[in-house]
């Protein structure tokens, strides 16, 4: 089965398990959705192996939390996981990652250095073309 980047609306009993995995602060009764906070998750073998969430503000969408499962690191799902969040809201044009969750920021600058970000105090930031 090939890894999957879905936005999620509902979530199954064994998302809220996956989810707890990777976001072992966050209790399930938070992870609200809805128009403006939603979900996108990485999903492969029926199981979600990394996520990030979304806050959409008119033409600003804010990314926090991004986190790939140890065990699936390396490989591209958080490359795939901002790139799908990004094509599926074209409207938004600035773009800030939070390094809410990050876990070491020489490495997370280096990553979001390779998708197009300038590394802010907490943050990192792109402006797209409208």
């Amino acid at each position: 089965m090939k890894l999957t980047i879905i936005r999620l609306d509902t979530f199954s009993e064994q998302d809220y398990l996956d989810l707890g995995k990777i976001w072992p602060e966050y209790p399930a009764d938070s992870l609200r959705v809805d128009e403006t906070h939603r979900i996108y998750a990485a999903r492969f073998n029926d199981r979600l192996l990394g996520a990030v969430r979304v806050l959409l503000n008119g033409t600003e969408g804010t990314m926090d939390s991004l986190r790939v499962r140890e065990v699936t690191r390396r490989r591209g799902v958080g490359h795939y996981l901002i790139e799908e969040a990004i094509r599926d809201n074209p409207s938004i044009t600035d773009w800030r990652v939070t390094d809410t969750g990050v876990e070491d920021r020489n490495v997370m600058n280096a990553f979001m250095a390779a998708l197009g970000f300038t590394a802010q105090q907490d943050s990192w930031v792109k402006r797209l073309e409208a």
